[in-house]
């Protein structure tokens, strides 16, 4: 039996576990055997790039955080290598494990996940691997929308050109007269 001492500094590194989970949106389950420290260096710097929470874990720890947290169904998955990426971005944790899961092919390997507090299956996590960060969606929201604004201008310039005005008179708009 062990003692005092560690049993509590197991039951403090469950409690963290059990916060983390309970305050995560989305977290991914990974299988990291046979990556280099490098790999494992740099999957480390993309996490902290996305605001990822990402940390190799004890499964017996792991277990009890997840009865704690209601999702002792993906107790089947704590076998092995396991690490955990946690995030308040649903999407995030997806992305970038299945981005590194990619490089990796055979040395790393997504288990499952979670996502409000509910596990999910392989095709969801594929899912929301799939939607591009924030910025690209951004990007592409903005572009869709100046797209009409961009094919007006275009036909506006060809009428005024096909009217013989040359193109640099065509663009400036009208100035109303000063009131005095």
């Amino acid at each position: 039996m062990p003692n005092a001492k560690v049993l509590s500094e197991k039951q403090a590194i469950v409690a963290q576990l059990t916060e983390k989970i309970q305050n995560a949106t989305a977290g991914v389950l990974v299988d990291y055997k046979g990556i280099t420290v490098e790999e494992d260096t740099a999957l480390r710097k993309e996490c902290r790039e996305n605001d990822v929470d990402y940390a190799v874990v004890k499964n017996t720890l792991l277990r009890f955080a997840f009865h704690n947290t209601g999702l002792e169904d993906l107790d089947g998955l704590l076998n092995g290598t396991t690490s955990l990426a946690l995030c308040n971005d649903p999407v995030a944790p997806a992305r970038v494990m299945a981005d590194y899961a990619k490089k990796m092919k055979d040395k790393f390997e997504i288990k499952g996940g979670f996502m409000d507090g509910k596990p999910v299956d392989m095709a969801t996590i594929d899912r929301l691997a799939s939607i591009p960060a924030l910025p690209v969606l951004q990007a592409q929201v903005l572009g869709t929308m100046l797209a009409p604004i961009t094919g007006l201008a275009v036909v506006l310039k060809q009428i005024a050109e096909k009217n013989g005005a040359p193109a640099e008179d065509a663009a400036p708009a009208e100035e109303a007269p000063a009131a005095e």
